[in-house]
């Protein structure tokens, strides 16, 4: 079957382990069903997984892709719950300490068709086409958890996002403004910070600058790179939710800021499933969609993959099968 699949891995050259090649179809486990793929969503996991994280060398060819909607064997359109949980648990499966995402331990969903556990699947709505509903399960999910579970800032707040163009910052800023929320915005790229103001930023800052007054919340995916500013943006009492750390995962703690000021530091991945389901039925009650940068054919991964790779891309790429 045709796939975009990890063939090697290398931290300095990443997109040369990629491959869009042929495949021999997948096996399925005990208690999955197949999807025949529509369209698939590129995150920057993939890129990680390209680099040799998350992803161990001996499960190499591996089949890239946490992201999916498309048509089951019994003919519905649903979308793929990305979280995989270990037999048997029960409760939030993002706290499965043996959970895995699609792509990690089974092959994920850039080919043509992919295995999943019947409990990862949900009714895709007509109302969302196959491209929009490929971007929920990673980063709009994310994003959800972030702003709606984890954060105890409430709509009304004043909330800063770093960063302007990636899928999770995309998604924070249309999910937050709409929601009430005062969304501030703060980024490098010029463009992309007046393409936050279009999806609903109130204001938008160079990275690193200061703010006119300090907000409520900070949801960061950088890391190292803007932990100083997140948590000097932030009012005392206020929360700091972070979900990743492009930039690097160690940054000085702050401690003394952080205690005296009694921030709250709260980690957040992914989501899962009833949130997910939560998540669509608050894009059909609001109309939101999520932005998507480019539409390509499964062919062209390669393009897009390396968009994504030199930060040219504002909101997701999605593949179409």
């Amino acid at each position: 079957m045709r796939a975009v699949y990890a063939q090697s891995q290398s931290d300095g050259d990443p997109l040369s382990g990629l491959v869009v090649g042929e495949l021999p179809a997948s096996q399925p486990e005990p208690g999955f069903r197949r999807v025949r793929v529509v369209a698939s969503a590129l995150n920057r996991h993939d890129l990680w997984s390209l680099r040799g994280v998350g992803l161990p060398a001996d499960r190499l060819p591996m089949i890239l892709g946490c992201d999916g909607a498309g048509v089951d064997d019994e003919g519905n359109d649903v979308i793929i719950h990305s979280v995989v949980s270990s037999p048997g648990w029960e409760g939030d499966e993002t706290l499965d300490p043996r959970r895995t995402l699609l792509s990690e331990r089974y092959p994920g969903t850039m080919a043509s068709e992919v295995w999943v556990p019947e409990r990862n699947l949900v009714p895709k709505p007509s109302q969302l086409s196959f491209e929009e509903a490929a971007c929920l399960p990673t980063a709009w999910l994310t994003a959800y958890r972030m702003l709606f579970t984890v954060s105890p800032a409430a709509p009304g707040s004043t909330v800063l996002v770093q960063g302007s163009g990636g899928g999770v910052a995309t998604a924070l800023i249309s999910l937050a403004s709409t929601a009430g929320y005062r969304v501030w915005v703060a980024g490098r790229n010029p463009d992309k910070l007046e393409h936050a103001r279009r999806l609903g930023a109130e204001a938008v800052f160079e990275a690193g600058a200061r703010l006119p007054e300090r907000v409520d919340a900070v949801f960061d995916s950088v890391g190292e790179a803007t932990w100083s500013h997140s948590l000097k943006a932030l009012k005392p009492g206020g929360a700091l939710v972070t979900c990743g750390a492009t930039s690097g995962p160690n940054p000085p703690a702050d401690l003394n800021r952080i205690f005296f000021l009694q921030l709250k530091v709260l980690g957040s991945t992914m989501g899962t499933k009833a949130e997910l389901q939560r998540l669509i039925g608050f894009l059909l009650a609001t109309g939101v969609r999520p932005e998507i940068d480019s539409v390509l054919p499964l062919e062209e991964a390669a393009k897009g993959f390396r968009r994504l790779h030199e930060g040219e891309a504002t909101g997701k790429i999605v593949f179409r099968h």
